[in-house]
Order: C-alpha cells, then structure tokens, then sequence
C-alpha cells in the first residue's frame, strides 16, 4: 500500500513538472475548463492532485504555471505564500478530507515581500508578512537565497501540523519547495 502511495505521489510531482514544460512554450493554458469538466467536479466532488501555495503576486498563476484545468489544483495564495493559521488550515482540509498526496510551496523571483522583508518595510497588516520572512532571513543579502529561505520557512510552517506529519510518516504526503522563475516560466522543484 505504501509503495503505491509513493508511487501515485511521484505520478502528482512528474505531472506537476510536465505541465510546467508545456507551459513554458505554451500561449495558452491547455488545461480543461469545458463545461463536462466543470459538472463532474460538482457532481463527484473535488479531488485535487496537489496542494500549491504561492504568492499572491498576479505574475504566478498556478493553474498556468502547471497547465492545469478545473479541480486539478488546490490553490491558496498569500503575498510572500507566508503560511498562518488560515492556510495551515486550508492545507490540513485538503490533505485529510480531499486526500491530496503533495504539498507544493512555490515561492517566485522579484517577490515583493521578500523585498520588503530584506528592506525592512511594512506597515498596516503588511507588517505581519513582513515579519513572518525577516527571521528566516536574517542575515542574508542575497534576494534568491532570501527567497529561497523564505520557501522553506513556509515548508516549516505547515510542518508544524500534526495532521500533515502523521500522513507524511504513513508515506501519504509529500511536502516540497519549488520556485518559479518570472522570465522564463520554468518551475525549479526542491526536493
């Protein structure tokens, strides 16, 4: 059983890096968003094949990126994809009821809120991302080990859940990193 679950985890993560091939050259996302499509996610429910967060920035769209149609993707998207409560939450749902097998956190060159992080601005409630990133930071002047840093900060997060560390060590679930270049639209997986 556990070896089939493996299995099934790299069939997600090798469907994941294909759709980003095709993505690259693509002009437009081949994913199906037909109408059939759309009724049988209603009438079967949603069963994602992976659980991507990501930042809220509008040049990183998942469905896109992956080339994925409707009910393929469970999206959240934060600025910085910072994980809190709300999220953890999110990822915990669809891990445990949809049965998602692979947790992607998927981070992006020229992130603002890295930059920001690196700069040490925020006000308002920006200021709670802000300081989300800084301490994973710390130290570093480098944007792409900062960003990289931030990636993994948000892998630690949802690796604070019970949940999610009891499907890992029962070989359910896959958490992993990757980061989206902006220019090129190619997908570097972590991991």
């Amino acid at each position: 059983m556990c070896e089939k679950k493996q299995d099934d985890i790299e069939a997600v993560i090798k469907k994941l890096q294909q759709g980003n091939q095709v993505f690259v050259t693509a002009e437009k996302n081949p994913g199906d968003v037909s109408p059939k499509v759309r009724s049988k996610n209603v009438e079967a429910g949603q069963k994602p094949d992976a659980v991507v967060v990501t930042c809220s920035d509008s040049r990183v769209p998942p469905e896109h990126i992956f080339s994925a149609g409707i009910g393929e993707l469970f999206v959240i998207r934060t600025a910085g994809n910072v994980i809190g409560d709300f999220e953890l939450g999110s990822i915990e749902y669809a891990v445990g009821h949809l049965g998602t097998s692979v947790v992607l956190v998927l981070g992006h060159n020229h992130c603002g809120a890295v930059a920001a992080a690196m700069q040490g601005h925020g006000h308002g409630y920006i200021t709670s991302i802000v300081e989300e990133i800084q301490p994973a930071i710390a130290g570093e002047e480098n944007v792409a080990t900062c960003e990289n840093r931030n990636i993994d900060n948000s892998i630690k997060r949802i690796l604070q859940s019970e949940a999610i560390n009891e499907r890992i060590n029962a070989g359910e679930v896959r958490v992993l990193g990757a980061k989206y270049n902006l220019e090129s639209g190619v997908v570097e997986f972590f991991g």
